[in-house]
């Protein structure tokens, strides 16, 4: 209703009011613009979120607030470089700031947020012990889990995206992986899937 105000006033208006009305298109371009690459990149952003927070309804809040921010500044943010990595630095940061705020109990399941696997020949006990081993790391271990190794960013982007060094990403992937190969969840499955490989003595 605005948009469409602010552009009839420019088209009844005189030359000085040409100004506004071609304002008025610029933004309503920029709109479709964001609009465009909000319904591209959602599926994306809402599965790093759920691999961020272990919740399906969580992460859409998580992605809703990180492109709720990204389109206050669309103007500035889609000339940058990589408006990927800018997207994704904010939906960390928004979900580092829900530690910040209060602690947070988390539950991570083994079901992805559109009840597909995004692994397609990924077993789902490989996937459910996977993502419950994630549950036990701290956020920011998590975080450069799910950069590094979900979304295939090098060390340099995925400390580009959580705003800290590159020696800092790898020492929390070092700690991480560490806490991963220790972790008594994906030990069990180990366990059980060697034992469920024995052949029964004849």
């Amino acid at each position: 209703m605005r948009r469409s105000a602010i552009a009839g006033a420019g088209a009844e208006g005189g030359a000085g009011d040409v100004g506004v009305g071609a304002l008025a298109e610029v933004d309503v371009d920029l709109d479709a613009e964001f609009q465009a690459y909000m319904a591209a990149r959602w599926p994306v952003l809402v599965r790093t979120a759920f691999l961020l927070t272990g919740d399906r309804f969580l992460a859409e809040d998580l992605a809703q607030t990180a492109l709720t921010r990204v389109y206050a500044s669309w103007r500035r943010v889609r000339r940058a470089d990589d408006v990927d990595a800018y997207v994704r630095r904010v939906l960390v940061n928004a979900n580092s700031g829900r530690f910040r705020k209060r602690r947070v109990a988390e539950h991570l399941v083994a079901v992805p947020v559109d009840g597909r696997s995004h692994v397609p020949h990924e077993p789902i006990a490989q996937r459910s012990a996977l993502m419950a081993a994630l549950a036990e790391l701290p956020a920011r271990q998590r975080a450069v889990v799910v950069l590094r190794y979900w979304e295939d960013l090098s060390e340099r982007e995925a400390a580009s995206v959580m705003g800290c060094s590159v020696g800092t990403v790898k020492s929390q992937a070092s700690k991480a992986l560490a806490r991963l190969r220790a972790s008594a969840v994906l030990v069990d499955r180990d366990s059980s899937a060697v034992q469920s490989g024995r052949k029964e003595p004849e």
